[in-house]
């Protein structure tokens, strides 16, 4: 669901429709369908980490490493977008998060992506989320 009023490709290649077929990939859990939207020097900054960033991952070869794990440690995981704004290179997104573990463990929590687009590639993923601790 993107609430958007430009409905054409901006000058980075970001279209709401874009961001809407991104989500399917991430909610397909298919590492194969997520990993031809990142630019080869791609980075995502995961909310969690020693840094002021958080963890830090570099190119393609990391990032499919980080993402293939969460597909493999989960029966399922599945973002319900919020909303969805985008305004020049990035797109602004809110999303509900939620999964159910391999070990039988659930999570359900809110986050935000905040992407950056280059020729209609993420170069930088730097997700937000919220550490519940029901």
């Amino acid at each position: 669901m993107t609430d958007n009023n430009a409905a054409t490709k901006n000058q980075f290649g970001i279209t709401p429709a874009l961001i809407d077929t991104i989500g399917d990939a991430f909610n397909a859990n298919d590492i194969d369908a997520v990993m031809p939207f990142f630019a080869e020097d791609a980075i995502f900054d995961h909310g969690a980490g020693p840094e002021i960033y958080g963890t830090r991952f570099e190119g393609t070869q990391q990032i499919r490493q980080v993402f293939s794990g969460l597909f493999e440690k989960v029966d399922s995981v599945h973002w319900v977008t919020l909303d969805v704004r985008i305004a020049d290179d990035k797109a602004y997104c809110e999303y509900h998060r939620t999964a159910k573990l391999k070990t039988g463990e659930t999570q359900d929590f809110l986050s935000v992506d905040i992407l950056t687009f280059r020729d209609g590639l993420i170069i930088h993923k730097d997700t937000y989320y919220k550490d519940r601790t029901v």
